[in-house]
């Protein structure tokens, strides 16, 4: 199985950019599609974008299209997610996942494997 590591969250202001990255370790990371969500509290966990294996093709959530840009290094074992114009509602925890079947999905009990989650606030 893989075991996956969140890091790059924190406090930024409105309108700043935070990079999140994903380190997967155990097995290759271009076996996954892999995905990022966000769970904010009291809300249930959110798609937030998703990258097919090799990276060709991405998926975004309408709340961050435009704004957020998911990509994947599978020679470094990484996935990242670049957030820029972040708003005050981005605020969350956030996850990556792997998911071990194609395509890309949006719900996160098709998800096999979690990271342990990075914070992310976002300060008006």
């Amino acid at each position: 199985q893989v075991q996956l590591v969140e890091s790059g969250g924190g406090l930024v202001q409105a309108g700043g950019s935070l990079k999140l990255s994903c380190l997967a370790s155990g097995r290759t990371l271009s076996r996954y599609v892999m995905g990022w969500f966000r769970q904010a509290p009291g809300k249930e966990r959110e798609f937030v974008a998703g990258i097919t294996r090799s990276g060709t093709i991405t998926y975004y959530s309408d709340s961050v299209k435009g704004r957020f840009t998911i990509s994947r290094d599978n020679a470094k074992n990484t996935v990242y997610l670049q957030m820029n114009s972040l708003k005050p509602e981005d605020t969350a925890v956030y996850y990556c996942a792997a998911r071990e079947q194609p395509p890309v999905v949006l719900t996160p009990r098709h998800y096999n494997y979690w990271g342990q989650g990075t914070q992310v606030t976002v300060s008006s």
